[in-house]
């Protein structure tokens, strides 16, 4: 069944997160729309702005298994999926499972890995399973990737090929915090600290059952019709290398959803719609004179569909 009060459980998880993750309501909130959404998470922005904190915070709160890969360059798929040992005393081989088989991995400062230890988690992100060594291996359920990354723009680092880029749901950036919000991470040290100490405030079969009733929140046809709109104009906008695909559209519907349930409606609206547009669409967009849509592309493309 149900949690009894699904509005009251989602509030308290955003409060505990906003307690730990100072003056970023916007962000955990995305956050945890995009884990409503039964989607993968990825936090982009300068070192030391709370990126990692953010990741263990939503781990924590929400109750799941968790592991915490640190992406480096000399780190092989192996070191993610597993790897098969002989066993003497079974004069067999024996399968050692990677930190992949959990339900929410943190990979932390994933583009400072190769592309070829960044692709080992494509089957995981899609499918929920890996394959090794020819044979395939589900994952727990659920299974989440909470990714972070450093701005390509820093040594060390190679970029999301965009077929990676596109099995994250959403991409939010935390920037610097407010005045009063870095006051308060100087008196008090920091909250790295608070970590260890949180409980969860949902218990997994209840998180699942949240899940369920934010896919089913409704959206009128006159909101596929507004969406239909603007994924339309993305494709025919000739800034944009391409515009969104199918799997986006259903990605920015699933989004929306959980913004409405957050938000505690039992519909969408369109400004559900535009409040998630940019996390969805931005990392997904490429302009024809280089780098990903900024946050200017995204208001004009709201601007150029009206409402009807």
């Amino acid at each position: 069944m149900l949690p009894a009060n699904p509005q009251s459980v989602l509030a308290d998880i955003l409060a505990a997160a906003n307690a730990v993750v100072l003056g970023k309501s916007t962000q955990t909130r995305l956050a945890l729309c995009c884990l409503l959404a039964k989607g993968h998470l990825l936090i982009e922005d300068l070192p030391g702005v709370g990126k990692t904190t953010l990741a263990h915070t939503m781990a924590r709160l929400l109750g799941f298994q968790f592991s915490r890969v640190q992406f480096t360059s000399d780190m092989l798929p192996a070191d993610i999926l597993g790897v098969s040992i002989f066993d003497r005393e079974r004069a067999d081989f024996r399968f050692l499972p990677g930190p992949v088989f959990c339900q929410i991995l943190l990979a932390d400062e994933i583009n400072r890995a190769t592309p070829k230890t960044q692709s080992a988690l494509l089957e995981a992100m899609e499918e929920g399973q890996v394959t090794t060594e020819g044979e395939t291996r589900p994952l727990p359920e659920p299974f989440f990737v909470i990714a972070t990354q450093n701005p390509s723009s820093q040594v060390g680092t190679f970029p999301l090929p965009e077929s990676q880029l596109d099995r994250f749901l959403l991409r939010i950036e935390l920037g610097y915090p407010d005045q009063a919000a870095e006051r308060s991470l100087l008196e008090s040290g920091g909250r790295r600290e608070q970590l260890p100490a949180l409980a969860a405030r949902v218990a997994p079969g209840d998180f699942a059952l949240l899940q369920q009733q934010t896919a089913a929140i409704y959206a009128a046809p006159a909101l596929f019709d507004y969406l239909q709109l603007l994924v339309a104009a993305t494709r025919n906008e000739p800034r944009f290398v391409h515009g969104l695909s199918p799997r986006a559209a259903l990605s920015l519907l699933a989004a929306a959803r959980a913004w409405a349930f957050t938000g505690g409606r039992s519909m969408v609206l369109p400004e559900d719609v535009q409040a998630v547009l940019p996390a969805v669409a931005r990392h997904r967009l490429r302009l024809l004179s280089g780098g990903q849509a900024a946050a200017e592309d995204m208001a004009a493309l709201i601007r150029s569909v009206p409402l009807t």
